[in-house]
């Protein structure tokens, strides 16, 4: 047993730059996974939104934990190989993002009235030009505030890879509370750092909500 000191607070500032890392990682790969979830359920053919609706439904149904214990233990038993932490935590967290955000894009999408792609149409805009130009800023806006909402849970649910013995946040704190046997102090400090972090995100979200829907 030690006394809680520097050596804590450091290895709490390293952890969480692997947590914002693992954020991080799960917008920049999930992001296009879920617009392209997004435009599978919002698609004209009804196969494609019916086998998509299905998928997210079922992920949607996993809880992130059983996810990240799948991924991590069971993937690599089919798969032959041991997949490092990062890899393992961050292919969990990209699904993860991939489905929620997509189901938060597309009801941003079927938000936007039909008259809008009706009109430009009557523009002669392509179908890709349609989207781009006129029904996604419109969707946008109506998405944002819910996918800022959405960041807040994505940034406190990376304390779940601690399960598989990532070291981010939560793990460093288990770590620290376990060697100093001070865990009323450490999980008071890893809170403190997670409303730091989220609490701002969700005044934006509230903001962002008031304001933009206030502009429709």
């Amino acid at each position: 047993m030690r006394s809680f000191g520097t050596i804590d607070l450091l290895s709490f500032a390293t952890a969480f730059q692997y947590t914002i890392l693992l954020v991080i990682l799960a917008l920049i790969v999930g992001a296009p996974l879920a617009l392209g979830f997004a435009m599978l359920r919002v698609s004209r053919f009804a196969p494609l939104r019916w086998v998509s609706a299905a998928f997210l439904q079922v992920m949607q149904g996993v809880p992130l934990l059983a996810l990240l214990m799948f991924v991590y233990f069971a993937l690599p038993t089919f798969l032959g190989i041991r997949l490092p932490p990062l890899l393992a935590v961050t292919a969990a967290f990209t699904l993860y993002t991939a489905v929620f955000l997509g189901e938060i894009w597309r009801g941003g999408i079927e938000a936007v009235k039909r008259t809008q792609w009706e009109a430009a149409a009557c523009l002669g805009l392509s179908g890709w030009q349609q989207f781009s130009r006129v029904i996604a800023p419109q969707a946008l806006k109506i998405a944002l505030p819910a996918s800022v909402g959405f960041l807040v849970q994505l940034i406190k649910g990376t304390s779940l890879a601690a399960i598989v013995g990532f070291i981010e946040l939560t793990r460093a704190g288990q770590l620290s509370a376990a060697a100093t046997l001070q865990p009323l102090l450490v999980y008071s400090i890893i809170a403190g750092i997670y409303f730091a972090v989220c609490f701002p995100l969700t005044q934006l979200s509230r903001r962002l909500e008031a304001r933009l829907n206030g502009a429709r």
